[in-house]
């Protein structure tokens, strides 16, 4: 039998997390992302998602019980094979568009010609090779928001952690960048671990939709997103199939809202 934690991109195993050596926080959550997957964690506010991913990340130490593994090894801070995008663009203001999608490379060390150039790739690929000169502040919310996205693949990292990305945008630029990204993963081959409110999104980009439960964060459904690749967000909304992964996990999430409260 293969070591999945050794072969897959994330590998969590019997994991307790508790920040003050009492109050649990995560409570034995299994969870196993394959390379190349796409898996997004949903669940009640405070239920430990984001907790999750930054220990993943390696920016919260674990020192429960249970195991986490990501590419194979412990989580560290500077992991070259993790990327990072948060909710917020976080862009630099006195730096261009292109300055801006380099400067994740450019930390991890790539030479200045290397990150230039995949950054100007990169910018191109989500629809900005026009305003490679512009600052942030000429840039609408949403332009922003697809410079970070940019920034993150430019890193050419093997795992991405995305935390609510498009959760601060309209509903409409949210669906252009939702499109965006299937595009990217399906072009690029990430493993992607991806936190969400919006039950529609997980079910729109996911391979599989993790459910959490209130805190102590559980893990309390596995579903399989069973919908044919390549995806257009517009044509899913017309797939009765579609809507019923969405009632699927909406019952989920009130079953461990019921559960807890009970």
């Amino acid at each position: 039998m293969p070591d999945l934690s050794k072969e897959a991109a994330i590998y969590v195993k019997g994991l307790d997390l508790s920040f003050d050596g009492s109050t649990s926080v995560l409570l034995d959550v299994n969870l196993n992302v394959a390379e190349g997957e796409f898996v997004s964690l949903v669940g009640p506010s405070g239920c430990g998602k984001t907790t999750l991913l930054n220990l993943c990340a390696g920016l919260v130490k674990h020192t429960g019980a249970g195991s986490i593994t990501v590419a194979g090894a412990a989580p560290h801070e500077g992991n070259e094979q993790v990327g990072y995008m948060l909710a917020r663009d976080s862009l630099l203001p006195w730096r261009t568009a292109l300055e801006n999608a380099a400067f994740g490379a450019q930390v991890r060390g790539v030479p200045a010609a290397k990150s230039i150039a995949r950054a100007k790739s990169m910018l191109a690929e989500v629809g900005l090779a026009d305003y490679e000169k512009a600052l942030p502040k000429a840039l609408s919310h949403g332009m922003r928001q697809r410079t970070a996205l940019a920034r993150t693949f430019a890193m050419d990292a093997s795992l991405l952690l995305m935390d609510e990305p498009f959760g601060a945008l309209d509903a409409q630029t949210k669906l252009q960048l939702e499109d965006l990204l299937l595009r990217l993963c399906e072009q690029h081959r990430h493993s992607v671990l991806f936190v969400t409110h919006d039950l529609a999104e997980a079910v729109a980009v996911s391979d599989r939709v993790i459910v959490m439960s209130s805190r102590p964060g559980r893990i309390i459904a596995d579903v399989p997103i069973d919908l044919p690749r390549p995806r257009s967000i517009r044509e899913l909304q017309k797939s009765p199939h579609f809507h019923e992964l969405y009632a699927t996990l909406w019952s989920h999430l009130e079953s461990g809202w019921t559960h807890h409260e009970g």
